[in-house]
């Protein structure tokens, strides 16, 4: 019995990766959960490490994928506490625990480890984040390396998926202001079309996740680095268009061509995915067809509030 431990399985991607876990045979997965808890998850705090230590001890876990994090920039700009606790004292602290369990950990990061100004960016690229999300989880990949030798980054873009509310993807957060644009009498919409995002699939990252455990499973362990990216470059103000063509809205967009952000964020981050590549490893889902299964998924009556 192979057995996952995941970290934050209650997340938009925490639950990508426990339903494409759970359907293989064989194997078996534990997850946690913090502000969302049910019965199918374990409630842990990943700020409390004598609670992270007795999970890991008691789980006793072949691997550990950390999906947990603090991944809202705004909020990691202005509370760089919370961020360092989530971004890198808790890997630190699941990490060696998994470490000492003699499992292997994969913990997540982000593209906003570089400041966007020469993409694409290759795993072994030299990072230099502009904001403090990028920085405390650079500092959570340092983390990493620093208590386990039997442990790896995945660096992601935005992320988009199933989805709880509109509000848990940078991409569907969108559709309340696509949907006021569209009624009657309503304003203008407008959305930024500077900086270049590359929109990914939670499932596919899932795929792309089981593909490297059942690697460490046949005992061809990934360490260090990598990377995964979908392949369509868009602007927010695309992304806009292309959900408002998906809802049939006939959407008021405008798009504003200068960064208006007051936390900085990079212009393109283009993840270069070769690594996994190479190793036979990766799934892509077009964004359009994507997008309609989250949609399709989620309730939608025409009132995005």
């Amino acid at each position: 019995m192979f057995k996952v431990a995941v970290i934050g399985g209650s997340g938009m991607l925490g639950r990508a990766l426990v339903d494409e876990l759970t359907r293989q045979a064989g194997w078996q997965v534990v997850a946690t959960a913090f502000s969302r808890p049910s019965p199918q998850t374990v409630a842990l705090d990943i700020r409390d490490a004598v609670a992270v230590e007795r999970f890991i001890e008691q789980s006793a876990p072949h691997a550990v994928v950390i999906a947990a994090a603090e991944r809202r920039p705004d909020v990691c700009e202005h509370d760089p506490a919370l961020a360092r606790a989530l971004n890198v004292d808790a890997v630190r602290t699941i990490a060696a625990a998994a470490n000492r369990r003699g499992a292997w950990t994969l913990s997540i990061s982000t593209d906003y480890v570089f400041d966007g100004s020469h993409p694409p960016y290759r795993h072994d690229s030299t990072p230099a984040p502009l904001n403090a999300y990028g920085r405390s989880k650079l500092e959570g990949e340092r983390a990493l390396a620093d208590a386990t030798d039997c442990g790896c980054v995945l660096r992601l873009p935005l992320l988009y998926g199933p989805i709880v509310g509109w509000s848990e993807s940078a991409v569907t957060s969108l559709v309340p202001a696509i949907a006021a644009s569209a009624a009657p009498n309503g304003q203008p919409a407008t959305m930024d079309a500077w900086a270049i995002r590359y929109p990914t699939f939670t499932p596919d990252v899932a795929f792309v996740i089981r593909q490297m455990l059942e690697r460490h499973a046949r005992g061809e362990t990934i360490t260090g680095i990598v990377q995964w990216s979908g392949d369509e470059p868009m602007s927010k103000y695309e992304i806009a268009v292309r959900l408002a063509e998906a809802l049939r809205l006939d959407a008021h967009l405008t798009p504003q061509h200068t960064p208006t952000d007051a936390t900085p964020r990079p212009h393109n981050c283009h993840l270069a995915s070769s690594r996994l590549e190479t190793l036979g490893i990766g799934r892509r889902t077009p964004f359009d067809t994507a997008i309609r299964q989250v949609l399709d998924a989620f309730p939608w009556h025409g009132d995005a509030s």
